[in-house]
């Protein structure tokens, strides 16, 4: 039994040390020992922001394989050299800079979410500058003719207000093409107050003398980079993600993208398609009334991709017009606004394989909040109701250990004993085992149950944008990034040795000072983990002590000290 325990242990100690190095890899730009859905190319835009806008490249799925250029078909044609503004609007929450060249959005601005607590600035998602290339763009293409038709860099007029007037709950705005080969494009952008979603129509006028039958595309062009503020200590996903109700939620990395072998859903009737980081998301969802669309997402130059879908608008006749309604939304990751703003739209805040546990979780923690007005408190609830919810099994490993400590000196005094005879030491530890009716094993396998909790709850508070710029108490000003004075990380690193301290030591010198490297070890990633993350395993720790000294209370086995003996 004794070979048993050593086995799990040195198991824990290999995994741990697995995990450091793999984090130290890639904190040193080198590949990662296991598959992390982070972005992987750092390299910033070298464009210049006009330079980059032209290489923003139209679809190319395999229903086009024609259009495989960086620019859609005929758009040298659609796209006379003239001079393009740039208009800016803003709603309470929302500032967005749209491009008359094409009518895309070429910037956006959180007017709620500063860049970062040293900088007041409005947090900015989409752009198009010297360091970040990250556009929202729609156009028509003709795949079958060749015919140039208006797209993302066709001339548009504007017309529409500058800002949501007061009292006003919406506003719109107008953008509306030349005819292009016959075919005019009139874009139309609603913005709600309060909203991150902006409801678009693209109308479609045949202004010439023949049938057309054009589709329309909606992208995402987003360089490599990995999203500001991003910590290499933890991954987090940046990179292109489509959703479908037969597949669900996929993602896409930009290195499979470089490698040409990414696997999603390129055809569905219904989904969005999305550009994901840390935080924040945008996406494009058609209302297509189940009128299957193409899904495609390429590279179309170094450190430079699109995602997208191709919408068939079917024959237009001359004369005629066609109106396709889509949503694009750009915004932070809040759970609950996603979830209604379209089917699946609230997995781009990816819990991983335990979102069946994270999910209740979060809205446990955001009903705390809503009480306490505090998220690092509601923390703090959380993590006590958690630990009141595994009592019985936290209970039973806390008895286990406190029946081990009270035999431990009778198991040091049979190792010295036989520590020549292996087999009869066996024999006599587990004779003892029986008399006093303990499981070696006890302390341990009731442990194994939070550990998928704690693990769920982890990527809850790396998730949720809710912790970004949230405040707990005194220097704690911002609960997503590390704590400044390092001080919560040091009383954690002192309360994880504390418990390890409490433990009964294992009988085999090895076993016990490996115990002691371990929270040591992992006390050096904590150090630069968000001070949400720190509170919520200093919270754990407390509370397990707590719980540890009142069961050892209770059973009349004092609490004592295992000071480490190297």
């Amino acid at each position: 039994m004794n070979d048993i325990r050593r086995t799990i242990l040195l198991a824990v100690f290999a995994f741990s040390l697995m995990m450091l190095w793999d984090r130290w890899q890639v904190y040193n730009g080198r590949e990662p020992l296991f598959l992390h859905t982070s972005a992987t190319p750092t390299a910033t835009v070298q464009q210049t922001a006009s330079g980059t806008a032209a290489a923003a490249a139209a679809p190319a799925p395999g229903a086009a394989a024609a259009i495989a250029g960086t620019t859609p078909h005929g758009a040298a044609a659609a796209a006379p050299a003239v001079p393009h503004q740039l208009i800016t609007i803003s709603t309470d929450v929302l500032r967005l800079t749209f491009d008359t060249e094409g009518g895309s959005i070429v910037k956006s601005e959180f007017l709620k979410y500063p860049t970062d607590r040293d900088d007041p600035q409005p947090f900015v998602l989409l752009d198009d500058s010297a360091q970040r290339v990250y556009l929202a763009q729609s156009g028509l293409i003709d795949d079958s003719s060749g015919a140039a038709l208006p797209n993302h860099k066709t001339p548009m007029t504007f017309s529409g207000p500058r800002a949501l007037p007061a009292g006003a709950n919406e506003m719109t705005l107008r953008f509306e093409s030349p005819a292009v080969d016959g075919v005019k494009l009139i874009k139309t952008y609603t913005l709600r107050r309060g909203a991150y979603t902006i409801a678009v129509q693209h109308e479609v006028l045949n202004t010439g003398s023949t049938a057309v039958k054009p589709k329309l595309y909606l992208q995402l062009v987003r360089d490599g980079g990995a999203a500001p503020g991003v910590s290499t200590f933890y991954s987090t996903f940046t990179g292109p993600a489509f959703y479908t109700s037969a597949k669900k939620y996929q993602k896409v990395t930009f290195k499979d993208l470089d490698k040409g072998d990414a696997s999603f859903e390129t055809s569905s009737p219904d989904g969005y398609v999305a550009m994901v980081q840390h935080y924040f998301a945008s996406a494009w969802i058609p209302d297509t009334s189940n009128v299957p669309h193409e899904n495609f997402a390429h590279r179309i130059s170094d450190n430079l991709y699109a995602a997208g879908m191709l919408i068939p608008l079917n024959s237009i006749a001359p004369g005629a017009s066609r109106t396709v309604s889509d949503t694009l939304f750009i915004g932070p990751q809040l759970e609950k606004a996603m979830a209604t703003t379209a089917p699946g739209l609230d997995l781009v805040k990816d819990y991983g394989r335990l979102a069946i546990i994270a999910r209740p979780l979060y809205w446990l923690l955001s009903e705390i909040h809503a009480l306490i007005g505090n998220w690092g408190w509601s923390i703090v609830v959380l993590v006590l109701l958690i630990k009141i919810v595994l009592l019985w099994p936290s209970a039973k490993a806390y008895a286990s250990m406190a029946r081990m400590k009270a035999i431990n000196p009778r198991l040091m005094d049979l190792r010295e004993n036989y520590k020549n005879d292996p087999a009869q030491l066996q024999r006599e530890m587990m004779r003892i085992y029986r008399e006093e009716k303990v499981n070696p094993l006890g302390g341990c396998l009731p442990m194994i149950i939070p550990i998928p909790i704690f693990i769920a709850l982890y990527w809850v508070l790396l998730s949720s944008v809710e912790m970004r710029g949230a405040p707990w108490l005194g220097w704690i000003h911002d609960l997503s990034v590390r704590d400044p004075y390092f001080i919560l990380p040091i009383i954690m690193t002192l309360s994880t040795m504390l418990q390890t301290a409490l433990n009964p030591a294992p009988p085999d010198p090895t076993q016990a000072k490996m115990m002691w490297f371990m929270p040591l070890i992992f006390s050096v990633m904590f150090f630069f983990f968000p001070a949400g993350l720190v509170l919520y395993y200093i919270t754990n720790n407390l509370l397990s002590i707590a719980q540890q000294w009142l069961i050892n209370h209770r059973m009349g086995v004092p609490l004592k000290l295992n000071l480490p003996k190297f």
